[in-house]
């Protein structure tokens, strides 16, 4: 196994490329940081490029590191680099980036959560992480939404994305296909002028819609929407935080929660 101690050794320039997404699409592949993602990718049957570590967590975690990957000891000031903050957990993984294809057309059942433009990673993970949660079948990341596979994203998604379908994709063409079939898409609006969500019967099969964090969902998609929905605010609060919203929204829709 190699050690390596010096942040300009070539493979650790490659891996501190992958925070950055013209690395992760040149070389098709995304960095895991911690146990806790490393192992939901074993689970997975990801596919895996290098797994590197601190002394520490090398001692702890080889031999569960599947077999035949190539494992690389790093140093503490190397891990620091490699993840980007000053708190790494110490073990990392490289893995392939989903090469998935999915026509909307063939989608006549499950329940989507379609994301519109969600610029915060931060959000971007928590939804994708509660729909998992609230048993969604996939994500769809519209035009504008942040990169799935970006480190605070992923960081975020805390494994999720190894439950569900992660996709990128166009949202008017998902809704036109899924309505098409058969399936309720429903948007969200801050507007009163919308439905209540509490109107709508829970149901497995349907698309829910969430919107830019300042702006909300495009009208271009609102007018395609089967119901645009709102949540009642009880309190002061001007609005709810797109995560949080997302969040009430998923759960109350889909059926068995």
């Amino acid at each position: 196994m190699d050690r390596i101690l010096s942040n300009q050794n070539s493979r650790v320039k490659a891996w501190a490329k992958l925070a950055t997404k013209k690395g992760r699409q040149e070389n098709r592949t995304y960095l895991l940081d911690g146990w806790h993602l490393v192992e939901e990718a074993i689970k997975a049957k990801a596919k895996f490029h290098a797994v590197m570590a601190t002394e520490a967590q090398m001692a702890e975690h080889l031999n569960d590191v599947p077999h035949g990957v190539p494992a690389f000891e790093v140093s503490e000031e190397v891990a620091k680099h490699i993840a980007g903050t000053n708190t790494p957990q110490g073990i990392f993984a490289e893995i392939s980036l989903p090469d998935k294809t999915f026509d909307p057309t063939y989608v006549h059942d499950g329940a989507w959560l379609f994301l519109d433009n969600i610029q915060d990673p931060g959000n971007v993970g928590t939804l994708v992480r509660t729909a998992d949660a609230a048993g969604f079948r996939g994500v769809v990341l519209g035009t504008g939404t942040a990169d799935a596979y970006s480190p605070k994203v992923v960081r975020a998604m805390q494994g999720s994305q190894f439950h569900l379908e992660i996709l990128n994709s166009d949202l008017h063409e998902w809704t036109d296909a899924l309505t098409a079939n058969g399936l309720p898409v429903y948007g969200s609006q801050l507007n009163e002028a919308a439905k209540s969500y509490r109107t709508i019967q829970p149901s497995t099969q349907f698309a829910l819609i969430v919107g830019n964090e300042g702006q909300g969902m495009a009208e271009s998609l609102a007018d395609k929407t089967t119901a645009n929905l709102y949540i009642p605010i009880q309190g002061q609060a001007e609005s709810l935080n797109v995560a949080i919203a997302g969040g009430i929204l998923m759960f109350s829709l889909a059926a068995g929660n």
